[in-house]
Order: C-alpha cells, then structure tokens, then sequence
C-alpha cells in the first residue's frame, strides 16, 4: 500500500494548528472566565497568555514538524512559497487543513469552556469574543492595527526564517521548536496591545467563525465599533509574511556562506516535494 506523502502533511498541519489552538485558544478562556482583569485570584493574566500560545506553537511544531516542517499558519505557508521553494501546489492543501484544525480547535474550547462562559457572559457578546478572535483596543484605529499587524508578523516570519534556514546556525538538537515558541512569547508581549497579535489567519479566522456559529452574532466585527474587521487579521499578516520572507531572504541569508550539510532538525526539514 502506497502513502500519499501529501495526505500525511495535511493531517500533520491540520493537528499541529489543533494543538497551537488548544493552547493558545484554550488559556484565553481560562484567563477570561476566571475573572481577569476584575476578580482577585484569577485563573492567570497576560503574561499566561503570552506564554500559553507560546508553548503551543512549540508542541504544535513537535507534532508537525517532521512531516510537514510545521507551518501552521498561511503566512508562513505563502512566505515560503514565495521565497523557499515551496510547492504553489501545496499551498491551498496547506491552508486548508490549518483552516480546519484550528476550527476543530476552536470548536473543541468552545465546547469545554461553555458553562464557564455561559457564567461570565450568558448572551455571548463582545466582552468574550477575545477569547476566539482578536480586535483593536479601545482607541486603536484600523489602520494602526492593519500595520500592527504586518509589523508582527514580519518579525515572525523573518526570525523563523532565520532559526529554519540552513546556512545560519539554526538550532540543533530539535531545539527549533522551543526557540520559535518564545519567539511567539516575545511578539506577544511586545505586540498584543494594539491587536492582539493574531499574526496568523487560520488561528484568528477558524476560531471567529466557530465562535459565530455557535452563538457569537458579532464575531465578524470589531468590539470597539461597527466595522467589519474579520478580513484584517487575515490579509494584513498575509502582507506581513512576505515582507519578513523578503527580509531577511534578501537582507541576511544572501550574505551567509554556504551550507556544508543540511541538518535533519525539526522545523528546518524540507517539506516532500509533490508527486
């Protein structure tokens, strides 16, 4: 019997981007509906946040990596099209399952959290919809988080370029993951104010609407006012991705000596090419 190596890459992204969204989705609603920022005692604050979406991309990476080399997010899916050599192919299968295990992901927080939820926020409105997907703070314009959101996600997809590539040092011993996860920690606490840092379509996208179909009416929108802000946190860190791809492709790695071998590490393997 013949694998599709194919078929084995869209569940290694599909469970990987499942993982990344039980974490990261999952200690949002813990910290929301355990009372923060109110209640004394709450079940965590920002900094869980931060550091629960970061050691879900590492687990998420672990799970993905040696199959797919771990994607996990459109962006990094087009930059590496775009500068890497990836499939164009491959690159709607690609998102696809990231799409569809991050809804599956979000559906399965939705579902575990919902007397929690029903609790704080029994008409399910826009004071828990952060909990799936993100939106300006109070005050921050749409254009200030459209850049907010191609400037995070070009420092994500430079710097995983710059773990991942082969004539850079990269991290050995299967450490990849570790570092691409505190990456995540670092942009979150230093670019979640604005916008939350989605930097990731799938992950922000599938969760809006596993929340809007199960009982958010406003999912599509943004908590601060009537515009329809969906579309933001998806073609802005498109943009993002292919600045930091170009970054550091044209910036740094043109510079770099070349590779006497290739080390077989999660997250710097080369994707099956399609057959």
């Amino acid at each position: 019997m013949t694998r599709s190596p194919l078929l084995g890459e869209f569940f290694a992204e599909f469970f990987g981007t499942m993982i990344l969204i039980l974490f990261g989705v999952g200690v949002v609603a813990q910290v929301v509906t355990g009372g923060f920022p109110t209640t004394t005692g709450a079940t965590g604050d920002y900094n869980s946040i931060a550091w629960g979406w970061g050691l879900g991309v590492t687990m998420a990476v672990f799970v993905a990596g040696r199959l797919s080399g771990a994607h996990l997010n459109p962006a990094v899916t087009v930059a590496l099209a775009a500068f890497k050599g990836f499939s164009p192919r491959k690159i709607a299968p690609y998102i696809g399952a990231q799409v569809a295990g991050a809804f599956v992901g979000a559906l399965l927080v939705r579902w575990s959290y919902a007397d929690a939820n029903n609790r704080v926020d029994p008409g399910h409105t826009k004071a828990t919809q952060g909990i799936f997907s993100t939106s300006p703070d109070v005050g921050v314009s749409i254009p200030t988080a459209f850049l907010d959101q191609i400037i995070g996600t070009a420092i994500l997809v430079m710097v995983i370029f710059a773990l991942t590539s082969a004539v850079n040092n990269p991290p050995l011993g299967n450490t990849a993951p570790l570092f691409i996860g505190l990456l995540v920690v670092g942009i979150g606490l230093g670019w979640g104010a604005n916008a939350g840092y989605a930097i990731n379509p799938a992950r922000d996208f599938a969760p809006r609407v596993a929340s809007f179909l199960t009982g958010y009416q406003d999912a599509m929108y943004s908590t601060n006012g009537p515009e329809l802000y969906f579309w933001l946190p998806i073609v802005a860190p498109l943009i993002g991705g292919l600045i930091g791809g170009a970054l550091f492709v044209f910036g740094i790695e043109r510079f770099l000596p070349a590779a006497i071998t290739e080390p077989a590490e999660i997250g710097v393997v080369e994707p099956t090419p399609l057959r």
